[in-house]
């Protein structure tokens, strides 16, 4: 599953699936606070905003939901491109 790219890369604009979240690479306080704002397997997101500086915090939608997260944690996520959503990421 690594070779799926994580929440933290795509830039904005960019829709998949959550795959799954890395729960080596995460403490159980986030991997519960994640679940709780809606971070689940098979969840649509998309990333709507990156940060000025390092694209630090990033904005994401979660099911109905917007969330700021640091993209740190949201390398933790690993998401399933569509087919269109991976020709307009590549270009």
């Amino acid at each position: 599953m690594s070779d799926l790219p994580t929440l933290g890369s795509l830039p904005p604009g960019t829709r998949g699936r959550i795959v799954s979240i890395d729960a080596a690479g995460s403490t159980e306080d986030l991997h519960l606070r994640l679940h709780e704002m809606g971070f689940d397997e098979g969840v649509e997101v998309e990333v709507l905003h990156r940060g000025p500086i390092g694209g630090d915090p990033i904005a994401v939608q979660v099911g109905g939901m917007t969330v700021a997260m640091r993209r740190r944690d949201a390398d933790l996520v690993r998401v399933a491109l569509g087919e269109e959503t991976r020709r307009e990421a590549a270009e």
